[in-house]
């Protein structure tokens, strides 16, 4: 499979977030490439079932991107040969960009920007045994400190097939007033691979912005897209404008899939899911609350389609951001 790489549009792996069911309603919405939740790559290779289902794929995620994290170099190679023996995965990405403290301070993560050949290091190690098509790195700009020309230097020495940078250092975490396309733009300049730009992305006007700020190749797009799924749709036509469809048939969707695949759990866990939807309607707080107590699926599809009835999607609903916990990519 080739990835035409002009313009292309990301889905970032947000722990608790982009699981399957998830990456399937952006989809239909244009995501050109979906990135399941970051897995550590200890899980990988003493796997269990929660592992191994983090790794499923639906039949539309045509590139399928699967994110690994670790900083000890066998544990990495192993990881990628359990990867090597499941079929559908086109991408093996690195994650050297998570700000997590029980992620980063234990060396993996952004921690690794502050071991930058050891980094390179892991990445052959990934590139040589992996029979995947692509392998990727996504970065940050530094760990406490911004070194955008030292993380592309670096990785011009890795064989990577294309980077994925999110415009903040680790200490930033993600307060909005820090990102930094500029950085972006310098490690654009230095690396001769594609480069996708990440961070606050939340309309078409910022999107255009962003890419010529950067002069990225793609970008990758996060929690605009939790509450705001249809923004990959917005940018791919150029407009602030929703598609036509009904909000409630929508989530209805997404709730079935989550209890398809993670059965009654899935009742709780789409709770979040819920919160960001009903941003912006009438009454959301209420609601919120009310799901908050429910547990039964027949309840909770009830709930749906009686607080989201004949909501048609309007000019409100454009993408807002959601809290991401501390896990979050």
């Amino acid at each position: 499979m080739q990835i035409n790489f002009e313009n292309l549009l990301m889905l970032a792996p947000l722990a608790g977030y982009t699981d399957l069911p998830f990456r399937s309603v952006v989809k239909q919405f244009g995501a050109d490439i979906t990135v399941s939740e970051m897995i550590s790559s200890h899980a990988l290779v003493y796997s269990n079932d929660k592992t191994l289902k983090m790794v499923e794929k639906s039949p539309q995620e045509n590139p399928y991107s699967v994110q690994i994290s670790g900083s000890k170099v066998e544990i990495v190679k192993k990881a990628v040969e359990c990867l090597n023996q499941i079929d559908g995965i086109d991408i093996i990405d690195f994650n050297c960009g998570c700000p997590a403290p029980k992620v980063a301070n234990h060396g993996n993560g952004s921690g690794l920007l502050k071991d930058l050949p050891l980094l390179v290091k892991l990445l052959q190690t990934i590139k040589e045994t992996s029979n995947k098509q692509y392998s990727s790195v996504k970065v940050r700009l530094g760990f406490d400190k911004k070194i955008p020309q030292e993380i592309a230097n670096a990785l011009k020495d890795a064989p990577i097939d294309f980077v994925v940078v999110h415009g903040r250092t680790r200490s930033d975490g993600y307060k909005k007033e820090k990102i930094d396309y500029e950085s972006i733009a310098q490690i654009k300049k230095i690396l001769d691979v594609p480069v996708i730009a990440n961070g606050e992305i939340t309309s078409y006007e910022i999107a255009n912005d962003v890419l010529k700020q950067t002069g990225a190749d793609g970008l990758m797009i996060g929690r605009a897209a939790i509450s705001s799924p249809w923004i990959f749709w917005q940018i791919k036509n150029q407009t602030s404008e929703i598609p036509h469809i009904i909000k409630k048939e929508l989530v209805l969707k997404h709730f079935d899939a989550m209890i398809d695949f993670y059965g009654q759990r899935g009742v709780i866990m789409f709770r979040k899911n819920l919160h960001a939807y009903a941003k912006g309607h009438k009454e959301a707080s209420e609601y919120r609350n009310k799901v908050n107590g429910i547990s039964d699926a027949h309840i909770m599809r009830e709930s749906i389609e009686n607080f989201f009835e004949n909501n048609m999607l309007v000019q409100e609903d454009l993408p807002q951001l959601v809290t991401l916990n501390k896990k979050s990519v």
